[in-house]
C-alpha cells in the first residue's frame, strides 16, 4: 500500500559568520548545519571564531568535474584495446553528443581500464550548477548509443560500470576527483590558538601526523586522512538539499599542517565535494532559504553559484576539523565537551516544551 510523503525533521541551526577569502568568496557567511550531533554546531561555530579572529579562511576550487563511467565489452583484450585508442581520435564527436543532451554538460575529458575483453569508459563532464548525477547519466547513455553505433562488434554491459565511482569508497576518485575539488587554509597566530584552541600549533601538527596520517594508514584509509570529514559535510549537505550518500566520497582528503614560524598552517583538502544549487531536493522551501543566506541563487555565469556553495563547504569542513584536533590535544576535553554540550541541549529542549 503506497503511504502519503512525510519528512523526517532534523535540528537545524545557523553558525557563524565564517570569514572567507578567495578567489570564489572573499566575504563573511553564516552556515546553516543540520544534524542530530548537537556538539558540532559549538564546535564547528569555534572553528568560525578562529576564522575571524585571523585573516580567514582562503579557499580554493582547484577543479570542478562530475563522472559516470559505461562498460561495455568486446572479443577480447586487443579488440576492446584498439576500440580505446580509436576513441581518442572522436574528441570532438563525442563532445557534440554530450552538448545535445543538456545546454549545461560539457564533456572533459575520459579514462579507459580494460579488464579482460571488459572496456572501462570513465566520461569527465561539467555540469553547470547541478551536481550532475542526472545529467551525466542521460549523456553517457547517448555517449553509449554513439559508441556502439560506431564499434558494432562491442556489446553492453551497463551504464555504470563502478569505474566512476559513485557514493563508494574509491582511489579513483581521489586521484581523479568527482565533484568539486576544494583545499581550504589558514595561518593561525600562536596566541589565538593558546586562547581560543587551548593548545599549541606543535601539539596539533603533531596530533595531525600520528593521528591523521600514521592512523589512517595503520588502518587502511583510502586516499584518507582525516579526523571527521564526514561530520560537518553531511551536516551542510542536509542543510542545502544536496544528496547525503555523496558524504562517502566527499568524506575522503587530507588534512596537511605545518609550523610557519611560530604560527600553525592548517588545511583540509577534499577532492570530491559534491554540490549543486539547483536540481533535486532545492525546491524545498527551508533548502531554498538556506541557499539564499549563502548567496549561491544569485543571477552568476553557469556553475559559479554551485562553486561558491563547494568553497563554502570546505571553510566549514576546515572549521570542524581544526576544533576537533584541538580538543583531542587535550586529555579528556573531547569526551567532557560532548556530555556538557548534549546535556545542555537536551535541558533546553525541556525547557521548550
Amino acid at each position: 500500500m503506497e503511504r502519503s510523503l512525510q519528512s523526517a525533521a532534523i535540528p537545524m541551526k545557523t553558525i557563524g559568520p565564517i570569514r572567507l577569502t578567495g578567489p570564489v568568496v572573499s566575504e563573511d557567511v553564516s552556515v546553516p548545519l543540520a544534524t542530530f550531533e548537537t556538539p558540532l554546531w559549538p564546535s564547528t561555530g569555534r572553528g568560525a571564531l578562529i576564522s575571524r579572529l585571523s585573516q580567514g579562511i582562503k579557499t580554493v576550487v582547484v577543479d570542478d568535474r562530475m563522472t559516470r563511467s559505461v562498460l561495455v565489452e568486446g572479443r577480447d583484450a586487443e579488440h576492446v584495446m584498439q576500440v580505446a585508442v580509436a576513441l581518442k581520435k572522436q574528441r570532438e564527436d563525442l563532445q557534440q553528443v554530450v552538448s545535445k543532451t543538456s545546454r549545461f554538460a560539457r564533456l572533459e575529458n575520459w579514462h579507459t581500464q580494460i579488464v579482460g575483453n571488459l572496456l572501462y569508459i570513465r566520461f569527465d563532464l561539467t555540469t553547470g550548477d547541478a551536481s550532475g548525477h542526472n545529467m551525466v547519466t542521460k549523456a553517457s547513455d547517448a555517449l553509449l548509443d554513439w559508441i556502439l553505433q560506431h564499434f558494432p562488434e562491442l556489446q553492453y554491459v551497463s551504464v555504470s560500470g563502478n569505474y566512476c565511482t559513485d557514493k563508494k569508497n574509491s582511489a579513483v576518485n581521489g586521484i581523479l576527483g568527482r565533484g568539486k575539488y576544494v583545499v581550504a587554509e589558514m595561518i593561525i597566530p600562536r596566541e589565538i590558538c593558546a586562547q581560543y584552541l587551548r593548545t599549541t600549533p606543535e601539539k596539533i601538527v603533531q596530533l595531525n601526523v600520528k593521528k591523521n596520517l600514521i592512523g589512517s594508514i595503520l588502518a587502511g584509509g583510502v586516499r584518507s586522512a582525516n579526523a571527521h570529514f564526514a561530520n560537518m559535510l553531511l551536516a551542510f549537505y542536509l542543510a542545502t538539499g544536496q544528496d547525503a550518500a555523496n558524504i562517502i566520497e566527499g568524506s575522503q582528503g587530507i588534512v596537511h599542517t605545518e609550523l610557519r614560524d611560530l604560527d600553525l598552517y592548517f588545511s583540509v583538502t577534499l577532492p570530491n565535494v559534491i554540490v549543486g544549487t539547483v536540481g533535486n531536493g532545492k525546491h524545498l522551501p527551508f533548502v531554498k532559504d538556506n541557499l539564499l543566506t549563502l548567496g549561491c541563487l544569485e543571477p552568476r555565469e553557469p556553475g559559479e553559484n554551485s562553486r561558491r556553495l563547494a568553497a563554502i563547504a570546505g571553510a566549514v569542513v576546515w572549521c570542524g576539523e581544526l576544533s576537533l584536533l584541538a580538543a583531542q590535544t587535550n586529555r579528556g576535553e573531547l569526551m567532557e565537551s560532548h556530555l556538557r554540550l548534549e546535556r545542555l541541549a537536551s535541558q533546553q529542549e525541556k525547557t521548550s516544551e
